[in-house]
């Protein structure tokens, strides 16, 4: 489904902002993978990203509107995400910060 500009955009607000990147260029989808603003429907990429509904049977208003990462998607059966991307904090400390964004495969 088509979806207007500023509903994009108001989806997108919704994702998880990050205190250390840009929140406007950068977020994190429900299973925690990263997402680039400029990668809206960009199939081939590794922080593309995808609007899904997750309302069974619901209409395609704001509400019922969420940001995932292309690998990932929803379950509106369970009501649950379904996570095959997360972001890639291997090596980090858990107290360090990431200021690279990678993702993995779960």
């Amino acid at each position: 489904m088509k979806f207007s500009e500023e509903l994009v955009q108001q989806v997108w607000e919704k994702a998880r902002g990050n205190f250390d990147v840009d929140s406007g260029l950068w977020r994190e989808d429900e299973c925690g993978a990263w997402i680039s603003r400029n990668q809206y429907g960009h199939q081939n990429s590794d922080f593309g990203w995808k609007i899904e509904n997750v309302s069974a049977g619901g209409p395609d208003i704001l509400e019922n509107l969420r940001a995932f990462h292309l690998g990932n998607s929803f379950d509106r059966t369970s009501g649950h995400p379904k996570c095959h991307v997360t972001a890639d904090r291997t090596g980090l400390a858990s107290s360090e910060r990431t200021f690279q964004t990678r993702n993995k495969n779960v």
